[in-house]
């Protein structure tokens, strides 16, 4: 039987193919590739550098700044070497983005780590998922989802535009309807996540109030 989830398993994969004709297929296939039980220290910190200097910056802004950045905190690659170099990453790092507050959240992440220790806070991490991302410093229940999907985690992060189309289509939220989609076409939460967010950068109009496009 032909269902309103198999319509709309159909419009994500005309969506899908939209993102990847509009050059995004790198995204798609970035969020197919992270896997979570492969992460390491590095990648931690970039990602979670990430998502805490991007809040409330445009990503063009940040990606502009983000290898001086990383410079400043001595490549993002070592806790130990942050921790003990603590007030040069500090100084170095408000020259190139003049924000106490997110500078002092990857120093003060980095002291977590290091008396940790990675593995122990990486089953942490495992363990407790976004509840226990969001106890981290400056993040909160967007940013929390933002760095699990970067990290691994097979999450929906319910950004203004999967709210919007999720309601649309008569979803009670963004999960409920990416786990539709995923139930018929096979990938991952995630993934869909990110295909029809960058559909909604690309056509803004799929935003407005009663605008349906290939998604609902």
């Amino acid at each position: 039987m032909y269902t309103q989830s198999h319509q709309l398993a159909h419009s994500y994969l005309d969506a899908k193919r939209l993102v990847i004709s509009a050059g995004f297929a790198s995204e798609i296939d970035w969020q197919e590739d992270v896997r979570f039980d492969s992460l390491t220290e590095e990648r931690f910190l970039r990602e979670y550098t990430w998502v805490v200097f991007s809040s409330g910056f445009r990503e063009s802004v940040l990606r502009k700044k983000f290898h001086d950045l990383m410079k400043a905190f001595r490549g993002l690659t070592c806790v130990s070497d942050i921790v003990l170099n603590r007030g040069a990453c500090r100084r170095a790092a408000l020259r190139i983005f003049g924000h106490e507050g997110k500078v002092r959240a990857v120093l003060d992440t980095c002291k977590m780590i290091h008396l940790d220790g990675f593995l122990s806070f990486r089953s942490r991490l495992k363990t407790g998922g976004v509840e226990f991302i969001d106890y981290l410093p400056f993040m909160g229940p967007a940013t929390a989802y933002h760095l699990a999907k970067n990290i691994g985690l097979d999450v929906v992060k319910p950004d203004r535009h999967l709210i919007r189309i999720a309601r649309g289509s008569g979803f009670e939220s963004p999960h409920d309807f990416c786990e539709s989609i995923n139930a018929i076409v096979g990938d991952a939460v995630s993934v869909v996540d990110i295909v029809v967010w960058r559909y909604a950068t690309l056509y803004p109009q799929a935003l407005l109030p009663g605008y349906v496009p290939s998604l609902l």
